[in-house]
This record gives structure tokens, C-alpha cells and sequence, in this order.
């Protein structure tokens, strides 16, 4: 690290009108990726995320995006800076989604560009989108029951999709010739283009107002200042080892108790965190690639820290993260890595959050629900004038705080996305949502209670259709903290021919119009003894439906109606 203090290279004036001026860049390419998608599941749900680099490849700023994206996008540009060092030309754009050399899942396409300013690479930028299908066994490629990367769609290792500004036209047909619905994807992936054709003007125009040597100078110190507020933040944690383990329900391929451990050491000014002990890789598509291992842990960290530290590359280098290769927490080729990106992702932030708690930091919220809660439909009806493939999360309930009660019905954590509007849902496909509420009683009780969960009942209309449902949750239940009790698990279930069934976790199933499934996501857990949760506060959800009387009864019964 350099100390920041005692370089006069740039003023702090400076400093921070570029350090924003990065940001905005991030944002500006978030806002025209998401205006120009043609997905629901980008321009409802904005599931994508933009951030931008220096020429070496280091993450100077970030959107405000998805965590899963942000903390695993850094290795992607890596392996895309190795492997294209010294061969990159003004108007080159590489595409990246290989999840063993720094990608996460198949979904998720990182777009990466080079930016030249008088013939001088100067930075990157880039971009990642969950594309609503890449190919594979299901249509919308988030398979739960895939037991190999080959079943989960086409991967694609570093290649130039733009080259000099001009699409390659054998890259793009061989995309787009593996997927359902080649328009969309062709959309979606253009859409990625403009996103970085407008962080490349935007970092041009920097370097033309302010000059290459001071933007170049301005990005050291902006990296070197956010690891010094990071380092401070950390050594205002107590030093010590610190260890937790939480479990996945299972992998979707008979194995059950996933466990993930994780020992956390803090020693001054850095944290290690290990996750030796983590099971070993599984067959069903929970494994999680160490990029995603890494993002989450990043995350979790950055949660008990100062939120006004600049996210970049400078504030992670007090962590250190480490897990043995064959781990469902860093899997090797050909594992199935799908759900690791989505649900894992979840689990390694309940683990580590845990582990602080166990180190006394506060203030430290509740387990959240834990699942991004994953829904797949696809037309399996070749009669269908246009095939579609449709994909989102939802959300579920928030774990209680110190003096405060969870947020109902949100996405947790790792996803940051939106919900899929039912108009637009509606609009876009040939499914009907029926019923989207909250789910009462979820919330872990507590002096605070949890966020509740949410119930989506989505319809199939006249056509044959596949789903997927990948979830967790639904046996092991989110925690409570110092005393609160864990949230209610999930549970999910299919009406066909008018029969009801319960719908294991990790689900994959062949409907026909009419058949209806019930997404039932879990609630966060509570905070403090139920005991302790005033009168005032239980009249107030009972009276907006948000607990019953039953449920007062068994977890409440100091309260007596007044």
C-alpha cells in the first residue's frame, strides 16, 4: 500500500471529482445497458451490472448493481487482460463467460473493452447481463437438475465478439444458433455493446479534460485511499479466529446438509477467510466457482464495514480469501456451477456474516432468507409461433436488526435485482400470475421480527411448457440472532389436473396449459427474545395481517390483546 498521506501528485480537490466521475461512468453504462436490453429479465429486473478499470486491469469504480456480479467481474477482466495482453486495438470488445477462468455461471456474459486515447490503452471497461437463456438442457439455462457444466449451455472462453468496432459475424451466428430465442439474445447482447460504446466516450472525455498522466495518478491514489479506510475499518474489529458453518438443503442430486464452513481471521489490518472443511464438490449445480466464493465473501465483509468506502480494487486487499480446489466452494471442471452462482452465493454469506456475529460485531442482522429463489419457464411447444424462455428470482423476507424489524418481501444480499412486474410478465409471455402476497407468519420471532416471505402463483396458458425451480431454504431455516428464533422455510408447490403436490427445492418438471405452480419463499430470521417484542408492535401486524392470532399464540404468549 502507499501511504496516500504523503503524495502531492494530485489534490484532494481532483481526487474526488474523478474518483465520482469513475462512478458515474459505471452508472451511465448500467442505465443505457438496462434501457436498451430487450429481456424482461434486464430492462425489469436489471439483472446486469457495469464497473470500470484501469489499464492493468484493476477495478477503479462499480454500479450499484448485483454483488454476485460486481466481486466476481474483476477476475473475468483479469483472464481477459492475460490472455489478450498486447493484441487489443481501438473498437475491440471481448465476451467471457467460462466459469473455471474467472466467470460465475453460464448466464452471465461479462462484455470487456479496452479503451485508447491517441493510440495509449488507458483503461477497460465492462460489462455483465444474465441473459435469459445461453443453450443447454432448459430452456433458461438455470437447470436444477443439470450434473455437468455441458447440460447448462454453451461456454465461452475469451474471445472478440467486436473487432475494430465491427461485429465478428462467425462468433455472434455461433451464439446466437446455440439458444432458443436467437432475436432476444441478439438484442440483449448488442444492448451490452452500447453499454460499453458509452463507457468508452465517457473515459475518453476524462482523459480529455483532465489529461492521461492526472486520471492515471488520480486511479492509484483513489485505490490507495480505499484500502487505507478499509484497513482502518478493520482494525476497529476485534483480532481473533472466528468460525461458522451453515448447510444447503441439498445439491438436487441426492446429496443432503451441504455444508459450508468458514474460519475468518482477523489480525490487525487484514481478514482471512478459509473455507477449509466446506464439503467437497457435489453432482447437482450448487457448485460454486472460487470468483463467486470470492464476490460473496467480499460482500459479507463489506456489510460490517464503512459503506462509504469506494468500492474498487483498493478496498478488498486487506481480505484474502482461500478454499480447497474440489470444494463446492471452488469446483473443478466439469462440475455443474449454476445454482453455486445463485444459491451458494447466498449460503457463503450467511456463513461469514456468522462468523462475524460470532465476533461480536454489531450491529449484525438476522439470517435473510437465504435463496435467490430461482423460476424458470420455457415453451416446450414447437407449435408456438415464438418460442420464449423466461427467468427471474423473488425475493423473500429480511432478517431482523438491533432495533429494528425485517424488511418483508425483498431480495437479499447476493441479488440486488428487481422483481419482474406481472404486466410485464404477462405481456411478454404466455403465463398468468394469479396471486403475489405475502406470506404470513414467516418472519422468525423476536423482539424483531423477520421479514416476511412472499407467495407468486404463476399459471401455465395453452401451451406445453418446462420449469425449473432452484430455491433453498425450504428445511434449513434461515437463523435468529441473540435469541430470535429462524424464519420459516420455503415451500413450494405445483397444482396439476387440480391436485396439489409439494415441490422439492431443486425441481425440474413438464407442465401443461393450465397447471399452476406456488413459489413460497422463505422468511428472514428474528433478532432478540420473542419475549421481549413489545405489545404495541404485535397489535400492529396482527392488525395488518402480517401474523395470526395461531401464530401469536405459540411465539408470543405474553401478549394479551392489549
Amino acid at each position: 500500500m502507499t501511504d496516500d498521506s504523503q503524495r502531492d501528485d494530485v489534490d484532494p480537490v481532483t481526487l474526488e471529482v474523478l474518483r465520482n466521475a469513475f462512478a458515474t461512468v459505471a452508472e451511465e453504462m448500467s442505465a443505457n445497458l438496462i434501457r436498451t436490453s430487450y429481456s424482461p429479465n434486464i430492462k425489469e429486473r436489471k439483472d446486469a451490472s457495469s464497473a470500470v478499470f484501469d489499464a492493468r486491469g484493476r477495478m477503479l469504480a462499480q454500479a450499484e448493481n448485483i454483488p454476485v456480479h460486481l466481486g466476481a467481474m474483476p477476475h473475468s477482466v483479469r483472464t481477459v487482460v492475460e490472455t489478450f495482453e498486447g493484441a487489443f486495438e481501438p473498437g475491440d470488445t471481448v465476451i467471457h463467460n467460462s466459469p473455471f477462468s474467472g466467470g460465475a455461471h453460464l448466464p452471465d456474459i461479462t462484455f470487456v473493452s479496452p479503451v485508447f486515447v491517441d493510440g495509449t490503452l488507458v483503461a477497460f471497461v465492462a460489462n455483465r447481463a444474465h441473459h435469459a437463456d445461453v443453450g443447454g438442457s432448459l430452456a433458461g439455462s438455470v437447470s436444477a437438475d443439470a450434473t455437468s457444466v455441458f447440460a447448462e449451455g454453451i461456454q465461452i472462453p475469451p474471445v472478440k465478439l467486436f473487432e475494430r468496432g465491427e461485429v465478428v459475424d462467425g462468433v455472434l451466428d455461433l451464439l446466437t444458433e446455440n439458444v432458443r430465442t436467437p432475436d432476444e439474445r441478439e438484442g440483449d447482447l448488442r444492448a451490452q455493446q452500447a453499454a460499453n460504446e458509452t463507457g468508452r466516450k465517457r473515459f475518453e472525455a476524462l482523459i480529455e479534460k483532465h489529461g492521461r498522466e492526472t486520471v492515471e495518478a488520480t486511479a492509484d491514489r483513489i485505490l490507495d485511499y480505499s484500502e487505507r479506510r478499509m484497513r482502518e475499518e478493520v482494525h476497529d474489529l476485534a483480532d481473533g479466529v472466528y468460525e461458522f458453518a451453515d448447510a444447503l438443503d441439498s445439491d438436487g442430486a441426492g446429496a443432503e446438509d451441504v455444508t459450508i464452513r468458514a474460519t475468518v481471521t482477523v489480525d490487525g489490518s487484514s481478514v482471512a477467510v478459509d473455507f477449509a472443511g466446506s464439503a467437497a464438490q457435489v453432482a447437482g449445480a450448487v457448485n460454486a466457482p472460487i470468483a463467486v466464493t470470492t464476490s460473496a465473501t467480499y460482500y459479507a465483509l463489506r456489510t460490517v464495514t464503512d459503506p462509504d468506502v469506494p468500492p474498487n480494487q483498493g478496498c478488498y486487499r486487506p481480505f484474502s480469501v482461500s478454499a480447497p480446489e474440489g470444494t463446492v466452494v471452488n469446483a473443478r471442471k466439469p462440475a455443474a456451477v449454476v445454482g453455486g452462482n445463485l444459491e451458494t452465493s447466498q449460503r457463503i454469506v450467511d456463513t461469514v456474516l456468522g462468523a462475524m456475529a460470532a465476533a461480536g460485531v454489531r450491529p449484525m442482522a438476522a439470517a435473510a432468507n437465504g435463496s435467490m429463489n430461482n423460476v424458470t419457464f420455457g415453451s416446450a411447444d414447437s407449435s408456438l409461433a415464438d418460442p420464449y424462455t423466461f427467468y427471474e428470482t423473488i425475493g423473500g423476507g429480511y432478517g431482523a436488526r438491533p432495533e429494528r424489524d425485517g424488511v418483508d418481501g425483498v431480495h437479499a444480499h447476493m441479488t440486488n435485482t428487481q422483481n419482474t412486474p406481472i404486466e410485464a410478465l404477462e405481456l411478454a409471455y404466455p403465463l398468468r400470475v394469479e396471486r403475489y402476497a405475502l406470506r404470513p407468519d414467516t418472519g422468525g420471532a423476536g423482539e424483531f421480527r423477520g421479514g416476511l416471505g412472499i407467495r407468486r402463483d404463476i399459471r401455465v396458458l395453452d401451451h406445453d411448457a418446462s420449469f425449473s425451480l432452484l430455491s433453498d431454504r425450504r428445511r434449513n431455516r434461515p437463523y435468529g440472532l441473540d435469541g430470535g428464533q429462524p424464519g420459516a422455510a420455503g415451500a413450494d408447490r405445483v397444482v396439476i389436473d387440480d391436485e396439489e403436490r409439494l415441490l422439492d427445492s431443486k425441481t425440474t418438471l413438464e407442465l401443461s396449459g393450465g397447471d399452476l405452480v406456488s413459489v413460497r419463499t422463505p422468511g428472514g430470521g428474528g433478532f432478540g427474545p420473542p419475549e421481549d417484542r413489545s405489545p404495541a408492535a404485535i397489535a400492529r401486524d396482527l392488525e395488518e395481517g402480517r401474523l395470526t392470532a395461531e401464530h401469536v399464540a405459540e411465539h408470543y404468549p405474553h401478549y394479551d390483546g392489549k
